[in-house]
């Protein structure tokens, strides 16, 4: 059983995550920020995980301490999922197209965590939601999920399909690499 339940609470956010790797992409979102919900439906829909998220954060300030703390938790829950990680096919690379943007995600579930990250927006919000948290969420996701995330935009001038491109690719290249393929470790150390 490849799940994971975490709950975070700081003085700035309340974030309770419920994942399962092995679900049909079902949970309910709820962040208070419109966007974010969007954001996080997409990625459920497309990872195929089943998903929940209750987060109650300082949003009167602004995003910042929602996206990241949400990125922590995600990050935990999805390295929880994993457990001993045996069989896992470990690397994905995934091209998502949304109209005029182009988006690549690579992952590799390697145990380190590393977070290249070229996407750049021309709008300070998108939504509710501040665009330059993208990069504090996933910055925070990469960390405790222990992985190595390069998420580069290619093309794009619409920064509503670019985030959306963005989360739908996050997405496959997670369910791809988690998804189990062998019997072993895919690593000649070992361990992952």
């Amino acid at each position: 059983m490849r799940k994971s339940e975490k709950q975070r609470t700081t003085n700035e956010t309340n974030v309770f995550v419920s994942l399962d790797l092995d679900g049909i992409g079902k949970g309910t979102i709820a962040t208070g920020i419109g966007f974010l919900d969007h954001m996080m439906d997409l990625f459920k829909k497309h990872s195929g995980f089943d998903l929940s998220v209750k987060l109650d954060g300082d949003i009167e300030v602004d995003t910042h301490h929602s996206m990241e703390d949400l990125g922590i938790v995600l990050g935990q829950t999805f390295h929880d999922a994993l457990g001993d990680k045996l069989g896992i096919k470990r690397f994905s690379s995934v091209y998502i197209p949304m109209d005029e943007a182009l988006v690549r995600v690579c992952v590799d579930i390697s145990g380190r965590a590393y977070l290249n990250y070229k996407v750049q927006f021309t709008s300070e919000t998108i939504g509710d939601l501040e665009t330059e948290t993208v990069e504090e969420f996933l910055r925070a996701f990469t960390d405790n999920a222990k992985i190595t995330l390069h998420a580069h935009c290619l093309e794009g001038k619409n920064n509503h399909h670019i985030c959306e491109a963005l989360f739908k690719a996050l997405a496959k290249a997670l369910a791809d690499a988690s998804q189990i393929t062998g019997t072993g470790i895919p690593s000649t150390k070992g361990i992952l």
